[in-house]
């Protein structure tokens, strides 16, 4: 985010792994990072109090706030999909993006941007179809989720906000997400590839897409769904050859369709034999550049 003076920018979810690298590298150039947190606040200049399933905001903290980052939702791979879970991946999203949206459209001084997460689950399994923020959407829980999450930040664009619908692909970082939980069996020799493997796989490495964040709220232009992916997406055989090249281990374990949805039910459909081939046209026309455009390169880097 280039600006000559100081913004303040409210995040949501900014313990996350986006959250709190974007977090870090605002404040290294000088921003102020309000957080809003669940817990009671322990800093009142840097925190702000909210519970969205109870509808609570400090509204008044919103005032004077540059720009809002939304991040917050339960995590789509914490657990095995059950009902009950499914609800809380729903509820945890819609909630919290309708009451910021809400509260952001009624203040005397309104954020010139709402920024808010979705995810290239919008698209759902595409096989090897190119998919642009024009494609339609998918079917199935997933894209049901992103839509309904999209669609609830309505209120901020009815206020004259620019509203970005910033859809997440896979982001990179030993630190968290998926990578951090494919390093061990990969070091261990015993990663390989996942069903067919002919799935494509759409990818951002964690520095990438804390700089794609920033160059949304410092472009006017972007508005509406901006996919946040690399331009080279990789299907899965080519993610875990690489995967395996850049570790110097054998990725000669496969792990059969079948057997993924024994271990991970419908979240095994929707998340690791789901094909979604994203290219991000709306970064690429307004002239973002990547560092880490490429697989191996980006992996090497993220693994030291």
């Amino acid at each position: 985010m280039t600006s000559s003076a100081p913004q303040t920018v409210l995040i949501t979810g900014a313990s996350g792994l986006i959250g709190s690298a974007l977090t870090h590298s605002l404040e290294s150039q000088g921003h102020k990072v309000l957080r809003a947190v669940r817990r009671d606040v322990q800093d009142a200049e840097k925190e702000i109090h909210w519970v969205p399933a109870a509808g609570t905001l400090d509204h008044d903290r919103l005032e004077g706030v540059d720009a809002v980052v939304h991040l917050a939702g339960a995590n789509i791979a914490g657990k095995r999909w059950t009902p009950a879970y499914k609800k809380l991946l729903l509820e945890s999203r819609i909630q919290g993006t309708a009451l910021l949206s809400k509260a952001v459209a009624q203040l005397d001084r309104k954020p010139k941007v709402f920024a808010c997460a979705s995810a290239i689950g919008l698209y759902g399994d595409r096989r090897d179809e190119q998919l642009t923020e024009s494609s339609p959407i998918g079917a199935g829980f997933l894209p049901e989720v992103c839509n309904q999450w999209e669609q609830a930040c309505q209120p901020a664009h009815d206020a004259g906000i620019r509203v970005v619908n910033m859809r997440f692909g896979v982001v990179l970082s030993p630190a968290g997400g998926a990578l951090a939980t494919m390093l061990t069996p990969f070091k261990m020799g015993v990663g390989g590839i996942l069903g067919s493997g002919q799935q494509y796989f759409s990818w951002l490495a964690l520095d990438d897409a804390v700089r794609a964040v920033e160059f949304v709220l410092a472009t006017d232009s972007l508005t509406g769904p901006v996919n946040l992916v690399t331009p080279n997406p990789v299907t899965n055989h080519k993610f875990t050859k690489t995967l395996g090249q850049a570790l110097s281990r054998p990725t000669i374990l496969p792990m059969p369709a079948f057997a993924a949805r024994l271990a991970f039910g419908e979240m095994a459909d929707a998340l690791l034999l789901a094909s979604a081939r994203v290219v991000p046209e709306q970064l690429t026309k307004a002239g973002f550049v990547y560092r880490y455009p490429q697989l191996l390169p980006a992996l090497e880097y993220l693994l030291g």
